[in-house]
């Protein structure tokens, strides 16, 4: 049980780098604190368990954490602004290079017998959204953006930039070519890597941060997608929760496992 009492105890040093309160809420009778919350919903993610697997398998080897259906119920309550200070804890150096990209965590995980029974030859294409900024030098997740339907990869880089905008260098793909994009990093002094659209060179900004770009240099976004794949690999390319909350804590809980570089526990 080593690994898993350092697990608790680097939750509880978050916590305390962000002064926060030691229970989830101020009403009725306080049983279970915050940090035992985190803790079995962090071991739930790592472990690709259910809500009813974790606590019992937690119980009987002797934590004291909440029961499943109170872990249902915290997952949601928890806001979505402590997952964003918890993950901003775990970034310890301030970036330079950092890649912005988005990936599909599939909401259901059909096995291939279900897939031929019900005639189909393809699964349903449903995804959740993920959206995040990548130090493509520490390999760390710096912020992420979720959503449960599909809308343009633009239409996220405001919420990223508003939680995460003090590095040197943006690199992204040609989804992110936007005269918008790059006028706000040039105003920031901030030199992106974006490699063009075909036949668009209109707009002041991007002819500016054109000067200095380089196709050699681009190809460091490329590891932002490993940064997704140690994400899936590790903990999961998919997600079994249909509420939007849900999701958003099942993502910044996963990218938070990425950060403090936890192992998969294998049983």
């Amino acid at each position: 049980m080593k690994k898993q009492n350092k697990l608790l105890i680097k939750i509880q040093r978050l916590l305390e780098k962000l002064n926060s309160r030691e229970y989830l809420h101020h009403f009725g009778p306080k049983k279970y604190k915050l940090k035992e919350h985190l803790f079995a919903l962090l071991f739930m993610q790592i472990t690709k368990m259910s809500f009813r697997r974790a606590s019992f398998l937690l119980i009987e080897l002797g934590f004291f954490v909440p029961s499943y259906s109170a872990l249902c119920k915290s997952r949601k309550r928890i806001p979505p602004s402590l997952f964003e200070k918890l993950l901003n804890q775990t970034i310890t150096e301030i970036p330079e290079n950092v890649a912005i990209d988005s990936t599909g965590i599939s909401v259901q995980n059909p096995s291939a017998h279900f897939v031929k029974r019900i005639d189909r030859k393809n699964s349903v294409k449903r995804f959740v959204k993920l959206s995040a900024f990548y130090d493509i030098d520490s390999r760390k997740f710096l912020a992420i953006k979720v959503r449960t339907k599909p809308r343009h990869d633009v239409k996220d880089f405001p919420s990223l930039f508003r939680q995460k905008h003090q590095f040197k260098n943006l690199f992204a793909d040609t989804a992110y070519d936007s005269e918008k994009i790059h006028g706000t990093y040039f105003n920031k002094r901030i030199q992106t890597f974006i490699k063009p659209r075909k036949n668009v060179r209109k707009g002041f900004y991007r002819r500016k941060q054109m000067k200095n770009y380089s196709e050699k240099i681009y190809h460091k976004r490329s590891l932002v997608e490993t940064g997704f794949s140690v994400l899936k690999r590790k903990y999961g390319g998919y997600t079994l929760t249909k509420n939007a909350s849900s999701a958003k804590a099942e993502m910044y809980l996963r990218a938070i496992a990425v950060n403090i570089n936890l192992r998969q526990i294998k049983f």
